[in-house]
């Protein structure tokens, strides 16, 4: 059987928040081995390797980047010749029976390149998570501008909030915080853009792999996500944010993006908007 590959980007992490989430992915019959990459100022977090003979640990001794770390997994997983890598974030958990359920319907859908399962909070309520490509108005406005029924109603376009997220749908930008991917679709699209050095990552991921593939939404399971806008709370992780929405749209384009039109009108178009 081919193995499925992981990979979790440290940095300096909760030794307690990370356990929960390497046993999650570890609880499978399934070949599976998971990386740690590590972009800690130290090494303290090697005692994770310990937990198991199938996980490796790789300290880089200087903070890489959130996709770029990944990355250095994810070749890992080329060269291995994995069938399937799945990038998940340190605050991912899961019950048991869910990898085996998105191999199964991976294995049964070979046009999918990545899936992303229903993703709830820790008290159950539905994350949306599930994005049209995004303009400069949905990134700005919706940062910025404290209009509330503004923000609901485009929401509920842009975040898709109007399909009840009961359905499996085919959307064009997937949450990088847990990404089913086909290893076969990555050496074809590529990984993440390493100019990118956090926010937007798995947005441009995702539309590349959009373009050739299908990236769906599988809500038949679920997992839990303990998510913080951590983005709203710190100056320094915005001005990432800012520099990462500066390099993308410089990249596909601004307020001009006909593939981002077509893309956005398709989805709209096949959920009945």
């Amino acid at each position: 059987m081919k193995r499925i590959n992981a990979s979790i980007v440290l940095y300096h992490n909760s030794t307690e928040q990370l356990t929960k989430a390497i046993k999650s992915f570890l609880n499978t019959e399934l070949k599976v081995k998971l990386y740690l990459v590590d972009n800690s100022l130290n090494d303290d977090l090697k005692e994770l390797e310990k937990l198991d003979e199938r996980v490796e640990y790789i300290f880089n001794n200087a903070n890489l980047g959130y996709g770029s770390a990944h990355n250095i997994a994810m070749l890992k997983s080329i060269e291995e010749d994995a069938l399937y890598h799945v990038v998940l974030n340190p605050d991912i958990y899961f019950e048991v029976g869910v990898l085996e359920k998105l191999f199964d319907y991976m294995e049964k859908n070979s046009q999918i390149g990545n899936v992303l399962p229903q993703v709830l909070y820790s008290a159950g309520e539905v994350q949306h998570l599930c994005k049209l490509l995004p303009t400069p108005t949905d990134l700005i406005l919706r940062r910025f501008i404290p209009s509330k029924s503004w923000k609901e109603k485009r929401n509920d376009l842009y975040e898709l909030r109007f399909s009840s997220y009961d359905k499996v749908m085919n959307v064009p930008s997937l949450s990088g915080c847990f990404m089913f991917m086909r290893v076969s679709a990555l050496k074809k699209v590529g990984l993440f853009d390493e100019n990118i050095f956090m926010y937007l990552e798995d947005v441009d991921l995702n539309r590349r792999l959009h373009t050739k593939y299908k990236t769906m939404f599988y809500p038949e399971v679920s997992i839990v996500h303990e998510y913080a806008k951590e983005s709203y709370k710190s100056k320094k992780l915005l001005m990432f944010h800012i520099q990462s929405a500066i390099y993308y749209f410089n990249k596909w384009g601004w307020f001009f993006d006909k593939q981002r039109d077509e893309i956005n009108q398709q989805c709209l178009s096949d959920l009945g908007r």
